[in-house]
């Protein structure tokens, strides 16, 4: 039973930690985090709209669509996207250099 802590600790630093890392937006754990997120958001906007029928929930629950659209949006371009080999650039940056001189 000690090891409990020691494991649920050790797994939340390795979930910070890979959240650090670069090429971690993709990661589909933290995808679905951060959807879950926006979700709960969502309805607690709507639930505070129905309750206080006030426009300015209408306003940040657009504004809150609109951020959750964004991103998803952007997700999905930088998973179309393939990034250059370490190798291109140098061959890229040995190409201008040349083509400069």
């Amino acid at each position: 039973m000690a090891d409990q802590p020691i494991k649920s600790e050790s797994d939340a630093m390795s979930f910070f930690s890979n959240i650090l890392t670069p090429g971690s937006s993709l990661h589909p754990t933290f995808l679905l985090i951060l959807d879950a997120c926006f979700a709960a958001l969502l309805i607690i906007l709507l639930g505070l709209l129905f309750a206080t029928r006030s426009i300015h929930f209408v306003a940040l629950t657009a504004i809150e669509l609109a951020l959750w659209a964004s991103v998803k949006w952007f997700v999905y371009e930088l998973k179309n996207t393939t990034s250059p080999t370490p190798a291109a650039e140098i061959t890229e940056s040995k190409d201008q250099k040349v083509k400069t001189s």
